[in-house]
């Protein structure tokens, strides 16, 4: 647990020492009680324990059902308000390289009117990064505790459209292998990419309707704010199509992909049908003359043997030359 409180007026933090985990609560909440009004608190949680979630919701004082919501961390991104306090669930995502999985965390995010507490979940920490720009930017904190609710969402869409970035790369390069001339079956690999794509989606679009309210003009907010939300709602916007396109494409890659192992298969039975009409006239000129029968043409004749064999070669190879001007070998 960390908790920074501000002053409104100055932006200036003060980092609040929260000791071991176990006593971290009382110290955060020994200091809320004395906060001033022109002061607020910022409290930063990482994965905690349900039973000092409530406590701490006890005083601040949280909804139970939002502490439900905190602790499970399996919310899609939407946004509640409980009396005074706002509550709002943001997925995290980052792209892991190596194996080009997309990951998802969730931050939770409370602003109450002199407090704004994050529980984060996950192994991406949006939240350190917020925190360092707010400490940068000094005059952002003088809007209260809405700020973080903007540092904290600019950080995180800054990482969808890096990770887009990432997934459209990757996408170049597996068309790139699907339209090769390589007989490669990258079925799996379109497959998990569409995966991780549908994934990122899912934390992207549900988003964007969540994060438009805050474009507007609110009572309980600062109107200087309002430009700073259409800013991250135009960076989400812009994310949210570049997914859709990279989602749309990867249909029409896996498409087109099995479109050319179905041509793979058919290619490879015109070689087989090809190979085995070539090898029929043989077989069925020695058939002929393997019969058991005493009265058959050319049996007694000198070159009967070298013009049956004739008769194979000629006819393989007059089929051979057919098929070989068709394409099909």
């Amino acid at each position: 647990m960390e908790c920074v409180i501000y002053q409104e007026k100055s932006g200036e933090g003060e980092h609040i020492d929260c000791g071991r985990a176990d006593g971290g609560c009382d110290v955060v909440l020994d200091r809320l009680a004395v906060l001033k009004p022109d002061e607020f608190a910022w409290i930063r949680m990482d994965e905690p324990r349900e039973e000092e979630l409530r406590r701490l919701g006890e005083y601040l004082p949280l909804h139970p059902l939002a502490v439900e919501d905190a602790v499970q961390a399996r919310q899609r991104p939407k946004q509640e308000r409980y009396g005074d306090v706002l509550a709002v669930a943001v997925k995290t995502l980052w792209f892991v390289e190596p194996t080009a999985d997309v990951e998802t965390g969730e931050v939770m995010i409370f602003l109450g009117p002199s407090f704004a507490l994050t529980v984060r979940h996950g192994a991406d920490d949006p939240t350190a990064e917020a925190a360092r720009r707010l400490a940068e930017q000094p005059g952002m904190t003088r809007l209260g505790p809405v700020c973080v609710l903007h540092a904290v969402t600019d950080v995180i869409v800054d990482a969808y459209a890096r990770a887009a970035v990432q997934v459209r790369s990757d996408l170049t390069e597996l068309e790139r292998c699907v339209f090769s001339p390589a007989r490669d079956d990258l079925t799996e690999q379109v497959y998990s990419l569409k995966r991780e794509v549908v994934e990122f989606r899912d934390a992207v679009q549900p988003l964007v309707p969540v994060m438009e309210p805050f474009t507007r003009a609110r009572d309980d907010w600062p109107k200087q704010v309002v430009p700073y939300f259409r800013d991250v709602t135009d960076h989400l916007a812009r994310t949210d199509a570049e997914v859709r396109a990279l989602d749309d494409l990867l249909g029409s890659v896996l498409d087109a992909h099995l479109a050319k192992v179905a041509t793979w298969q058919n290619d490879d039975m015109r070689r087989i049908s090809a190979w085995a009409a070539i090898f029929a006239v043989p077989t069925m000129v020695a058939g002929i003359y393997g019969m058991n029968f005493a009265h058959m043409p050319e049996l007694d004749w000198r070159y009967g043997y070298p013009c049956a064999l004739g008769v194979m070669v000629l006819g393989a190879g007059l089929l051979y030359r057919v098929f070989r001007r068709n394409g099909w070998l």
